[in-house]
Parts: C-alpha cells; structure tokens; sequence
C-alpha cells in the first residue's frame, strides 16, 4: 500500500521542525515506518540550491527566478526522495511544501499562480499530500524563536525581513487554510509544546490512520 504524505506549514519560529520530528517519533512508535524530510531541501541536489536560496545570493534576481529555484529543488526532491518512500509503503513527513512556495513566493511575491499551479503539475504530480498542518503563531512571537534558534548566527534570506512581511505571511497561509479546510488543519503554535503534538497527533489518527495497516501488524502471520 502507498505510503501517506504530510506536510507541515507555517512562519519563521511556528515550531515545524519540534513537530516534524515529534509526529514521526509517534508514528514509528504505532509501527508506521516513516521518514522526515524538508524543504528547500530534502535530497542532495535540493540541498544544494537550498544553501544559494536561503543565502539570499538569488534575491537580487527577483521573486519569479526564487520560484523557479524552488521548484528545480523540489523536481529532485520529490524524484529522489518522497515518491520512492511512498511508493514503498513509508510515510513521509516534510517541513513545507507547496503551500510555502504558494504564498511566500505567490501571495507576498506576487508571483502569477497559472506559473506556480504550472510548476507544482511538473515537479510534484501526483505526489500531493494527504494531509497539512498549518502551525500558527503571531509574527512577533515565531521571529523572537527563530531568533533564540538561530543563536548567534545570521539570519537567512526569509528570517531577515521585516516584521511586516511576516505578519503578511501569517495571513496569507490563514487564508489558504480557509480555501482549503479538507487538506489543511490549522493549529494552535502558542499553546504549550504537548498540547500541540497532541492536537497534531489526534487530527493524524481521525484523517489518516484509520486507512491503513501499521507495518507490525501486517508483518504478523
């Protein structure tokens, strides 16, 4: 059976990474083989234009060249990485996907979405996920922990812009969550760090656990 696919969504600071990592501890502890993966990035090619998009060297070049460079790292992503594990049962977990580039890259890039919508059909096909979590924090509160994150190093391309872009990034993806309610579950980033992981979990067991067979049980004879 094909694997499922989640994505996790959200600003600078809304916790993706802590979630990521806790759902796939939960799912491989429910004997769900799963692997976790992020973007821009996620496979030795992505990685790579990762480092030159985050870096800000493609800035200058404008919005719609940091659209096609997203998507040129997502082609091998999704090549590489995520379709592979799905097509062998796994599940896969990603730290963003689409709905990044869609309002990074769209709504406050001001990128035409036929080009977006054209990109997604080529690089991730029929690869689309089964299930988004939007992470939602205000701005102020996601850019004080990215910053306690990041410690004493720089500030990448996205984290380093004003806080007003980040409080249209916010929302941005609440009004995508709103658009697209059977896909996205939007969730709480501000309550404490178990409440989150909990909601995630329940809202993983109602919409996709109960259609499939963990590993463990389907390996009993």
């Amino acid at each position: 059976m094909r694997g499922k696919f989640i994505t996790f969504e959200g600003g600078e600071g809304s916790g993706k990474s802590t979630h990521t990592a806790a759902l796939a501890e939960r799912l491989k502890a429910a004997g769900i083989d799963c692997i976790l993966t992020r973007e821009p990035g996620g496979s030795p090619g992505a990685e790579i234009i990762r480092h030159i998009i985050l870096s800000g060297i493609a800035k200058p070049l404008g919005t719609e060249t940091e659209t096609i460079l997203f998507a040129a790292a997502r082609d091998d992503h999704v090549r590489v990485t995520i379709e592979p594990a799905l097509d062998a049962g796994k599940w896969v977990i990603c730290d963003r996907f689409i709905d990044s580039t869609r309002v990074y890259q769209g709504a406050l890039g001001k990128v035409d979405m036929k080009l977006i919508r054209s990109l997604e059909r080529v690089t991730v096909g029929p690869n689309m996920p089964d299930l988004t979590f939007l992470l939602d924090v205000p701005a102020n509160i996601g850019l004080a922990r990215a910053k306690t994150r990041r410690g004493t190093e720089k500030a990448d391309r996205f984290e380093s812009e004003a806080i007003e872009f980040h409080e249209d990034l916010r929302r941005a993806f609440l009004v995508l969550a709103e658009r697209e309610t059977k896909r996205i579950v939007t969730i709480d980033g501000r309550a404490p760090r178990d409440v989150v992981a909990d909601r995630i979990w329940t809202a993983v067991e109602e919409r996709l656990i109960g259609t499939v067979t963990p590993v463990a049980e389907a390996a009993a004879p």
